[in-house]
């Protein structure tokens, strides 16, 4: 079941979606990169655990393009997920797997969807 559809990513664009990770409801941050790749994380902040959004889907984002947690200004690059300023410096979002296939973004790996 697709996430979303790739074109509906601009480039360096944040989404929130909703997905049910090991039985669990969930939210992720689903982050298209400016050459295209997509990358996903938990939308959770390794410091305290809350929501990295200050309302759904709204993202902030430092001059730098950094992510921003809303809550205690944690600041996250969005190449791998890593804090790089903040409560949380040298910790990581927790990484989801996705891959692209005919247009849509989906959940796993792309090896496991060859499965």
């Amino acid at each position: 079941m697709p996430l979303l559809r790739v074109d509906a990513l601009a480039a360096d664009s944040l989404h929130e979606v909703e997905a049910v990770l090991d039985g669990d409801a969930e939210s992720l941050i689903v982050h298209r990169d400016a050459a295209g790749a997509v990358h996903a994380w938990l939308n959770v902040c390794p410091h305290a655990g809350r929501r990295l959004d200050w309302a759904p889907g709204e993202f902030l984002r430092s001059k730098d393009g950094l992510l921003v947690c809303a809550v205690h200004g944690a600041s996250f690059e969005l190449a791998g997920g890593e804090c790089v300023a903040g409560p949380c410096r040298g910790e990581r979002l927790r990484e989801v797997a996705v891959h692209c296939v005919d247009g849509d973004v989906r959940l796993g790996a792309a090896s496991d969807a060859a499965t």
